[in-house]
């Protein structure tokens, strides 16, 4: 039970709405009454997509635009409620045996077929295997990031559609983003999501910095090119910031690497993390090197790391120019060295 009276509800399968104000699906949170005498209208609420949408509709807004909604009762809804809180339900997991029976279909898998062609297939299948990056039938073939927590329990995974010749997330004409506990339409289902990448945080590896950034796929991206570092995904600009999600960062020294135009947001979470971690910094790289543009495009650490061309990029130009040179290649079972 949460300790305020009016509080956005907390996520059940089929609980999530359109917003009203970008029209996108399962992204709005409702506001409801803790003592259940007030039932607000469905347009007073949060969507989820802070930075882009941005809707926030709160029951202080509500009242202050509906003054006689409350005029015969003191609801005093500024007030936390005094009382005993219950415990939380621990998290459901996924059995890792249908998890592991995604780890295949990749040649339908639209972020493997794109980042073949950016690494190669065998350094696209160890990034894969290492995150455990599993393939979806949904919308023709999408990419499932599943959330396996340090202690190896799978907590879900979340399914989503890119375009495999750009590497983009599809978001026209609508966001292609669902969860698999929803589509197995699991019966009392409890998600309490983790950092993705967090089970690699292992006894091999408390010795590295772990750096975090916003996007599963910019994780998998940062790894091939600064493998130093153990790269995290909060799955979210807020993500995984919450008291419970971060104790797996105790005494870790961890830096925040967040995308254009989420620096100052990202800073704001530093108080969370420095209870728990033994450093925290946030890079501020990104913007002290971004262009008006792309700080407008919101780029993150990946887009700046895809700019430079990849010995297996300049190969699939060339084959795209010459459609006989692929022929060649397999024929002579030719395959590409990257200089040390």
């Amino acid at each position: 039970m949460s300790e305020y009276r009016f509080h956005l509800q907390k996520y059940r399968l089929g609980n999530r709405y359109a917003c009203p104000q970008c029209g996108r699906k399962r992204c709005f949170a409702r506001y409801i009454d803790e003592e259940g005498h007030i039932t607000f209208p469905d347009n007073v609420g949060r969507c989820d997509h802070e930075q882009s949408c941005g809707y926030h509709y709160s029951p202080s807004d509500y009242f202050k635009d509906h003054p006689d909604a409350n005029c015969n009762d003191d609801w005093r809804y500024k007030t936390p409620i005094k009382e005993c809180r219950k415990e939380k339900p621990p998290p459901t997991h996924i059995e890792s045996k249908l998890m592991e029976q995604t780890l295949h279909g990749y040649s339908v898998n639209p972020l493997y077929q794109y980042l073949s062609t950016v690494f190669g297939k065998e350094e696209t299948e160890r990034l894969f295997a290492l995150y455990k990056v599993g393939t979806s039938k949904k919308w023709g073939g999408s990419t499932i990031f599943w959330q396996i927590d340090a202690n190896g329990n799978v907590r879900t995974g979340k399914i989503m559609k890119y375009d495999d010749k750009t590497g983009h997330r599809i978001k026209e004409p609508h966001s292609m983003v669902t969860w698999v506990h929803s589509e197995l339409k699991l019966p009392d289902f409890t998600l309490r999501q983790c950092f993705f990448g967090e089970h690699l945080l292992t006894d091999k590896t408390t010795t590295k910095t772990i750096a975090i950034v916003e996007s599963e796929k910019t994780a998998i991206i940062a790894t091939h090119f600064i493998s130093d570092f153990i790269w995290l995904a909060t799955g979210g600009m807020n993500g995984c910031f919450n008291k419970n999600a971060v104790e797996v960062l105790r005494d870790k020294e961890v830096v925040l690497v967040p995308d254009l135009g989420a620096t100052d947001k990202w800073k704001s979470k530093l108080p969370l993390l420095q209870t728990v971690c033994k450093q925290v910094l946030v890079s501020n790289i990104l913007e002290v090197n971004a262009t008006d543009e792309q700080r407008q495009r919101g780029l993150d650490i990946a887009d700046f790391l895809l700019m430079t061309e990849t010995p297996q990029m300049i190969l699939q130009r060339l084959i795209k120019r010459h459609s006989t040179l692929q022929h060649l290649i397999d024929s002579l079972e030719l395959v590409v060295v990257e200089e040390p």
